[in-house]
């Protein structure tokens, strides 16, 4: 257990913590969240003992075992093995098999194993500094964008390794879904305090949410309240039979607390420039084939048709040829074989980590978002400068000071500027923490043209994705539905071992047909998934159903208390009545919000699994 009791600390000037306390307990899972800038890795130094705290104190157990995943790079042995084997615990030394299982689980294959690790790439080499710390077997296991250069299968891994994992993690990481699957408890840094709620990142939001809420109702009652005292006090001075309920109001204005108004935190908003488009198809792609190396084709054969509207996510492990695809869809490269063919009304907006590359150095934020189209007026350049987050001054920040994080703002920035109808993303969540994470989410669902994606976070995959298009160990394949259909009819090769008494159903009911017992043995398998799925939906609406009976019950109660304290004229009373009012009717829009998704998602489990049931009968 770690006990951080009211800790300050300051960087030039500007105030990170102020007063912060939290305790890690044992068996914790802790997801820190925040905004860029605002503390997050800094807290992560401060308990590795890196970085001094102005006041307060951090209090860790003595013995207490930190294990961190470091970004610098700094390996001593000749093979990926052995280095992975340097972290293994005294008693496990020689237990080779524990760190050839968390290096197959970070992607590395059998034969990777007795290459030199400066062999990788930067991103593998990043995911050996992570299984050495989790084959360390610490107490406590620190982990700052550990999806960073992690694929999708990967992530998945990570995240049922940590939900096993017998001891105490505390992450950052821009990737929601990710967070919301592995954390029991959030720890949010917020205006330079701390509050720790149990639960994921949405009940820790609605907590921050429904407190400054409250807070500026009660602020602007406050300040109402002064100003009548006040208005009291001036009128009645001068009046000596009043002289004693005119101190009575003095005393009682100097008591009340002075509450400032809320700073606006800057966050990431903005939308991108739809230009219309009446087309029904945005392209064809007819056998395209792609490869650096003659044996081994990254796109072999792929043709598919990219419809108005479609929502389409390029999903895989990495190097399968994901970016190369977006390459060749955005006439960056060009296919050894096959043609594309564009509707000659498209114009796309292309964005990719490395056209960061592109962006002049010796331009300002502002002249680089203002080049990129002839149409931007001085002032539209600077409110994108503002959307992105370069507000005032920043707008005139030149590019070659920039984090990479600030570049891959200034595309998103240059895309914005431009009137198109398909978006060519790839991975543009990198770099972006949670709450720009959400804008971008929230913009792309708002953009009414077409959209191709790469991404490997999980929130965006279920959120968009109307059709995938999948690198898979077979090559690349166009899959027509979502990202749980995928998930529940075909699922990733990599986790196929671990579920195949449920995977491969879907594949056996299409291969001729069946006798009576096996399809009623499918039948009966589909009915026990399906039963499984719907479970903890029933359960939660059920719950949501509750709460939303409770809320209503009491807001009865209130609404008859409000009306005898009107009656009664009791000012104080009515007001409280009011905000408590408020606040039930407040939850109670948000329940029905929950209930009508889960209803959603019941209604679509529900349909996918009847649906299955019906393919079987053709089975017989």
């Amino acid at each position: 257990m770690i006990s951080v009791e009211n800790l300050q600390k300051s960087f030039g000037g500007q105030q990170l913590f102020d007063g912060v306390s939290f305790m890690i307990g044992p068996k914790e899972r802790i997801g820190l969240v925040g905004r860029n800038g605002h503390g997050k890795t800094t807290l992560f130094r401060m308990i590795l003992g890196e970085i001094p705290a102005d006041d307060g104190a951090i209090i860790i157990p003595k013995n207490y075992r930190i294990g961190v995943v470091r970004q610098t790079l700094n390996f001593t042995e000749e093979t990926v093995l052995k280095e992975g084997m340097k972290e293994l615990p005294a008693d496990k030394r020689h237990h080779h098999w524990e760190v050839e299982k968390v290096l197959a689980g970070l992607g590395y294959a059998a034969n990777d194993m007795q290459r030199h690790p400066q062999e990788f790439s930067g991103g593998f080499q990043i995911r050996l500094n992570l299984a050495k710390a989790i084959v360390a077997e610490p107490d406590l296991l620190l982990l700052d964008e550990p999806t960073n250069y992690l694929d999708i299968t990967s992530i998945r891994w990570v995240e049922t390794f940590l939900i096993k994992w017998p001891h105490e993690v505390m992450l950052i990481t821009h990737d929601r879904s990710f967070m919301d699957q592995v954390v029991t408890h959030v720890v949010g840094i917020h205006r330079k305090k701390v509050r720790k709620i149990t639960g994921d990142t949405q009940k820790y939001y609605a907590h921050i949410a429904q407190d400054e809420e409250i807070y500026e109702k009660t602020r602007q009652n406050d300040e109402r309240r002064q100003k009548e005292i006040q208005q009291f006090i001036t009128r009645f001075r001068a009046k000596a039979r009043l002289a004693n309920l005119v101190q009575s109001r003095i005393k009682s204005i100097q008591k009340m607390e002075k509450k400032n108004k809320l700073e606006e935190l800057k966050t990431l908003s903005f939308a991108f420039r739809d230009k219309p488009f009446r087309g029904k198809n945005v392209l064809r792609a007819e056998h395209l084939s792609f490869s650096y190396d003659q044996h081994k084709p990254l796109i072999d054969d792929l043709s598919f048709v990219l419809n108005t509207g479609d929502r389409i996510c390029v999903v895989g492990k990495n190097g399968r040829g994901k970016t190369t695809l977006l390459k060749i869809l955005a006439g960056k490269l060009h296919p050894d074989k096959g043609k594309l063919a564009y509707n000659p009304n498209i114009d796309f907006g292309f964005f990719e980590q490395t056209n960061i590359q592109t962006l002049d150095p010796s331009r300002t934020v502002a002249e680089e978002i203002g080049y990129a189209s002839a149409d931007i007026s001085t002032q539209r350049a600077r409110d994108i400068c503002g959307a992105m987050m370069f507000e005032g001054d920043a707008a005139f920040k030149k590019i070659a000071i920039l984090s990479g994080g600030e570049k891959s703002r200034v595309l998103l920035g240059k895309i914005l500027a431009v009137p198109v109808n398909l978006l060519i993303l790839d991975e543009p969540t990198n770099h972006l923490d949670m709450d720009s994470c959400d804008a971008l989410l929230n913009a792309l669902d708002n953009f009414s043209g077409t959209i191709i994606i790469v991404t490997h976070n999980e929130m965006f995959l279920h959120a968009l994705a109307d059709r995938l298009l999948v690198f898979q160990t077979g090559g690349v394949s166009l899959f027509e539905g979502g990202y749980q259909q995928f998930l529940d009819k075909e699922g990733w090769c990599e986790e196929q071992n671990e579920n195949s008494s449920t995977e491969g159903v879907d594949t056996l009911a299409h291969t001729g047909k069946l006798s009576k017992k096996d399809n009623r043995k499918m039948r009966s398998e589909i009915i026990i998934q399906k039963s499984r799925k719907l479970k903890p939906i029933e359960v939660k609406i059920e719950k949501i159903e509750a709460g939303i009976e409770d809320c209503e019950d009491k807001l009865n109660h209130l609404n008859h208390e409000l009306v005898k304290a009107s009656r009664l004229k009791d000012g104080g009373q009515i007001a409280i009545l009011s905000k408590d009012i408020h606040q039930y009717q407040l939850e109670v829009d948000r329940l029905f919000a929950e209930l009508e998704k889960l209803y959603d998602d019941k209604d679509q489990t529900e349909s996918y699994y009847e649906s299955r049931l019906k393919d079987l009968l053709s089975t017989l």
